[in-house]
């Protein structure tokens, strides 16, 4: 992922001044989604930073609004009876919990059925909720902004698959490109005559009409959308990943070739039983596969990942200033946590001057992790001893943040397990140790125990505890303390500052400003 380096401030430093209190910012903290589609309907709100939004509310209902639509031209009745249902309990829970306006968007079926405006105009007089339907067009873009707030400067092609439709949004740059709306969703796919070769015939011509207009797109594909989420779940299983978070999960078009077979040769009631899928989404599956099949042969990427933000954060990043826009969702993320549940909030800083001598080769994406985790280094001390370490490895590797590659999870969370152990045997995740290279893995533990060291200097946010100097080709590490900090040095605080130097294969000096002895 790339994210634009955060400009300095003469006050914060590399960190600068946050944004989720700004008042720009703060009328973001809470807000809530609709996203009535062809085959779903979903509330979302959305708490906290909002450049990194945490889910306050998430949930869905199938109501396959869209189910039988290319043969009647209308709602499907029973869908549409479920989704009136679905958004009187949306309306009544937003009241319940003091919410700002509900926004209510409604995709392809809506938008295409004879009685879209009659449905819409039956739940307005009902809860109250204006529902805007938006064009195809439209719901590309917003799609493919939800990527982007998961992806800040990304750049590839965005495919969101709902019930009825299937969009393209290109972006670069931080910006949305070209963008194509088609007819290639699985419930319209199923009302294709000719059996499974006239739908592939379909999808093939299709596809080409797509091409010709978005042309060649090798970068990245970012998949988007609850079948191609379930295809992704599948994928996991047959490979054996140990990392069940389907945000930023990365395949190539030779997993997804091998996964597609794996689906056509496998019961499918056994796969959703052993994939957590539910029974309705199970029954789209065959139907976007083969999309996805000759989507993957006919743009070619370089690789896919498979987002789990599109319209619903789309819609969230609509609202924000360009300023919260262009911040690290990590970083705005990890600093509110420290101000909510850290001891100290504030010190994330300092120790992040403290230990960055460690990390002065470090190019900008591990940098960005080591900030987060000094924002994050204490904001889990009210855990139990015994389970802190694994609780912040727990916290790391399944939060739901944007902006983390998987290797990147496990990185921050070893980083953060060290911070509370020196070993990191014995955990119940050492299974998912092995996707860091031994590199990395390295280099989480001197953080991480750097970080056990700081947090023994751990006075105030802006007291100066020190600095670390190190000389890699030397192996030398000195740590010079100001006297003031020096009966902070006690045997624990040596303790771990000699353990650091062990795993930075280092020997250690200590020495005390103004010409004090040292220890």
């Amino acid at each position: 992922m790339h994210v634009t380096p955060e400009p300095a401030t003469a006050d914060w430093g590399p960190f600068e001044r946050p944004l989720f209190d700004d008042p720009g910012a703060r009328a973001l903290s809470r807000v809530g989604v609709v996203d009535v589609g062809s085959n779903s309907v979903r509330m979302v709100i959305f708490d906290g930073a909002a450049r990194s939004p945490a889910y306050f509310y998430n949930e869905k209902i199938m109501c396959a609004l869209g189910a039988g639509l290319s043969e009647t031209g209308r709602l499907n009745p029973e869908g549409r009876a479920r989704a009136l249902s679905a958004l009187r309990r949306f309306q009544h829970l937003a009241e319940g919990m003091d919410m700002p306006p509900l926004s209510v968007v409604a995709t392809a079926a809506v938008r295409d059925a004879s009685d879209g405006q009659e449905f819409c105009d039956e739940v307005l007089r009902d809860t109250g909720l204006k529902i805007h339907v938006i064009d195809g067009q439209e719901e590309a873009r917003l799609s493919a902004q939800g990527v982007l707030l998961g992806w800040p400067g990304s750049y590839g092609l965005v495919c969101d698959i709902g019930g009825s439709s299937m969009e393209l949004a290109e972006i670069h740059d931080g910006e949305v490109g070209k963008r194509v709306t088609s007819s290639l969703g699985p419930l319209k796919l199923r009302d294709i005559p000719g059996g499974r070769r006239g739908r592939k015939a379909h999808i093939t011509e299709v596809m080409e009409g797509l091409r010709a207009e978005m042309g060649q797109q090798n970068d990245r594909l970012f998949l988007v959308g609850g079948s191609w989420r379930a295809i992704a779940r599948i994928d996991m299983a047959r490979r054996g990943y140990p990392l069940r978070v389907l945000h930023e999960y990365r395949m190539n078009a030779q997993d997804v070739r091998e996964t597609l077979r794996y689906i056509e040769t496998h019961d499918l009631e056994k796969l959703r039983s052993e994939c957590g899928i539910s029974t309705a989404r199970m029954s789209l599956v065959p139907y976007a596969a083969d999309v996805l099949s000759r989507l993957v042969k006919t743009f070619k990427p370089k690789d896919i990942a498979v987002s789990s933000y599109g319209i619903r954060e789309g819609l969230l990043y609509e609202q924000m200033p360009q300023r919260l826009r262009n911040r690290d969702p990590l970083i705005e993320a990890s600093r509110f946590a420290e101000k909510k549940d850290a001891r100290i909030p504030g010190f994330g800083r300092t120790l992040y001057e403290f230990v960055s001598p460690l990390f002065k080769a470090s190019d900008h994406a591990k940098t960005r992790l080591v900030k987060a985790a000094c924002l994050l280094h204490d904001v889990s001390w009210r855990a139990h001893p015994d389970y802190r370490a694994e609780v912040c490895f727990d916290n790391a590797t399944r939060a739901n943040l944007g902006g983390l590659k998987h290797s990147e999870r496990v990185f921050l969370g070893l980083a953060l397990l060290h911070r509370y152990r020196n070993k990191r045997q014995g955990t119940a995740f050492e299974y998912l140790y092995d996707l860091l290279d031994e590199r990395g893995k390295k280099e989480a533990e001197i953080l991480g125990k750097a970080m056990r060291f700081g947090a023994m200097l751990m006075v105030s946010k802006d007291g100066d505890i020190g600095k670390l100097v190190w000389q890699p080709r030397k192996k030398h590490l000195l740590l010079e303390l100001p006297r003031e900090a020096e009966p902070l040095y006690g045997e624990v605080a040596e303790a771990r500052l000699t353990s650091l130097a062990r795993s930075l294969e280092a020997e250690v000096r200590v020495k005390i400003r103004k010409g004090a002895p040292a220890p």
